[in-house]
């Protein structure tokens, strides 16, 4: 497999930026926060574009008013499942991908309880975007280990969520690190050839979690086994009663 560079470079809009050069930061934030999608003419936002050509806003809002659109919304929540949203979220808007179960499981319960719209400004509003992009950097891949706060666990997971420069985020609707995250293991990096060609399985060892009539002080542990395309509802649906994954293991 060849080498793939997940390091984007930074795409800066500055008060003395010239007009091709506005114009390119609005390019780099469609490229960014709508995957590498191919995006139409009738489908541009022409007037965040507008607001962002006469500085009206920064380029943390235009990022804002891409991720709240209709065109992000149809193409990676309406059409992917739960986790996979969160991964794109986590690609588009941070650049790099969720670091633990804890962290996707927030994310998750965001979004089902305070809708679309908040779990989109948890990113934006959040100190680590601040720190990192500011006003007006366009987010980007953030593929170097060294960076505070980063683990190789975190560096090798982006690259299951980046497969290259004419990857599109839209042509792959399941989660790509659910049994990673899940886990806390590392990815394996594989080629896109290789990616979903074999059913494995996985058992689940999952602690309390079975009910709201089980005895509090009960800790029982509930065994399941689960195809890898059925991983991500599974989890989703341990998750909600509040059960806590003991481990993972892929059946030989």
């Amino acid at each position: 497999m060849g080498s793939i560079v997940i390091n984007s470079p930074k795409v800066e809009l500055w008060s003395t930026s010239s007009t091709e050069e506005v114009e390119a930061v609005i390019r780099a934030v469609y490229k960014q926060v709508l995957g590498n999608a191919h995006l139409l003419e009738s489908e541009r936002l022409v007037t965040g574009e507008s607001q962002l050509r006469d500085r009206q806003i920064s380029v943390r809002d235009f990022v804002r008013i891409v991720a709240k659109s209709e065109i992000y919304r149809t193409r990676f929540f309406e059409s992917t499942a739960p986790y996979r949203f969160i991964e794109l979220n986590f690609k588009h808007l941070l650049g790099r991908a969720p670091l633990d179960q804890t962290e996707v499981s927030e994310h998750i319960r965001r979004t089902v309880e305070s809708g679309y719209d908040a779990e989109i400004d948890s990113y934006i509003d959040s100190p680590e975007y601040q720190a990192s992009f500011g006003e007006n950097t366009v987010p980007y891949y953030r593929g170097n280990s060294s960076q505070v706060g980063q683990k190789q666990v975190g560096y090798n997971r982006i690259f299951g969520l980046v497969r290259g420069v004419a990857e599109s985020s839209s042509s792959v609707k399941s989660s790509q690190l659910v049994y990673s995250v899940a886990t806390n293991s590392t990815a394996k990096i594989k080629s896109p050839s290789v990616i979903g060609s074999t059913e494995k399985r996985f058992k689940i060892l999952v602690q309390g979690g079975s009910g709201k009539f089980n005895n509090p002080l009960r800790r029982t542990t509930t065994e399941y086994i689960v195809p890898a395309s059925n991983m991500t509802p599974q989890i989703q649906r341990i998750n909600r009663t509040s059960g806590k994954i003991v481990s993972i293991t892929e059946i030989v």
